[in-house]
């Protein structure tokens, strides 16, 4: 158990896609400012905070993300730090957050995420994310792959397909209803996509095969994606001097963070032991079981990772993610809304943004803020699973209704 109560007391986020102009230090204050505007607040009030971006060296040219954050006026001189843990960068912006408040190094913090990863015209060069995504993977593991993380986890597809008896059908339904979640979120990347099971599973047009001999396909994958997300973390003093009732907030109520090997050959990456005990350990802190929770959102770069997400959470036993979806039962009104967000699949997927982002979701849902196509009427306990690298780092979180 924690030693004192955090709170969720506000989120902010752009709408993902594409910047466009929008400069590092514009997109950080912009991030900033945005979730202090939330609760009326200047950043000022502010104790400390972090800052997850996983692309910033190799696509944007820019270090030492915390100084620019220590730019916004009101956050200079304050205890900042900059973090880097793959695609979990802004989940571990969260947690590096929420550690600063129980020892006790202020009241209220922010925790901000972001990537750039296109250019100035919305346009991505493939092959240079290509290799800025590669340098999160094993060096044994890149040779001969160009895209390196396609690779990796069409290999980790093609396992789960043939250990459990899958489909590629069988996933590709996952990323259907995560299109169909999007249509009704405005942020989301795709949220103008329409996407049959027909147009997922037939290679013609933009869908086709990434890798020859692989199943993965375009919709199984993620997207390239620009956008920020930011979320003001609070003690119940904090809350007060924020000037936010506990009513308006959810409670983060229990988080973990573990690390399994970064090389994905030699271990169980359909089992992943960090990602399941760093889920486990959030549940145990946060006194709630899976049967408890009714919305999640998991680390779907990959529809396969849709249905591993799943069974990581504790809603599907071990190789029963697929099915789960494919029976409806991580629908709406089904026995827990995964995803309604649209998933990294269909809302987008801006690296350093996305385990902020994961969070901030799962709060508004608990809050009953998210559009009514998406909300889920019984929405009391929340589950994010969001990762790094290949199933490697895992940070888990658990949100309740504040009491």
């Amino acid at each position: 158990m924690l030693n004192q109560p955090l709170y969720v007391a506000a989120y902010s986020q752009s709408r993902f896609g594409k910047l466009k102009t929008m400069t590092v230090p514009e997109i950080i204050s912009n991030a900033v400012t945005g979730a202090c505007r939330e609760v009326g607040v200047e950043p000022s009030v502010l104790d400390v905070g972090s800052i997850g971006s996983a692309c910033g060296f190799t696509l944007n040219d820019q270090g030492l993300l915390a100084g620019l954050m220590a730019m916004v006026p009101g956050l200079e001189g304050k205890p900042i730090e900059s973090v880097e843990n793959a695609c979990a960068s802004g989940g571990q912006a969260v947690l590096s957050v929420a550690h600063k408040l129980l020892l006790g190094l202020g009241d209220v913090g922010i925790a901000v995420g972001f990537e750039k990863m296109r250019n100035d015209e919305g346009k991505m060069d493939g092959q240079l994310i290509a290799r800025a995504l590669g340098v999160f993977s094993h060096p044994d593991e890149r040779e001969g792959k160009t895209y390196i993380f396609p690779h990796l986890f069409a290999e980790v597809m093609q396992l789960y397909m043939d250990t459990h008896g899958v489909s590629e059908e069988d996933l590709a339904r996952i990323a259907v209803a995560e299109y169909a979640h999007a249509t009704h979120n405005p942020d989301a990347q795709m949220s103008r996509v329409d996407l049959t099971l027909e147009q997922a599973t037939t290679i013609e047009g933009i869908n086709r095969y990434i890798v020859d001999g692989l199943p993965l396909k375009t919709y199984d994958c993620s997207q390239i994606t620009d956008g920020y997300a930011a979320l003001v973390l609070a003690t119940g003093e904090g809350l007060a001097k924020l000037g936010v009732a506990k009513a308006d907030c959810v409670e983060l109520a229990g988080f973990a963070q573990a690390t399994d090997p970064l090389k994905k050959e030699g271990r169980d990456v359909l089992r992943p032991a960090g990602a399941r005990r760093a889920m486990n350990t959030a549940y145990e802190m946060a006194g709630v079981t899976p049967a408890d929770v009714t919305v999640a959102e998991v680390h779907d770069c990959f529809t396969v990772m849709g249905a591993i997400g799943v069974e990581v959470i504790g809603k599907a036993a071990y190789g029963e993610g697929a099915r789960f979806w494919k029976e409806c039962r991580a629908s709406l009104e089904g026995e827990c809304a995964v995803n309604t967000s649209g998933g990294l699949i269909a809302k987008g997927h801006p690296i350093g943004a996305t385990g902020v982002a994961m969070i901030g979701w799962a709060a508004k849902q608990l809050l009953g803020k998210v559009p009514p196509e998406l909300q889920r009427r019984d929405a009391e306990v929340a589950a994010t699973f969001n990762i790094g690298g290949p199933i490697c780092a895992s940070v888990c979180t658990v949100l309740k209704r504040a009491a």
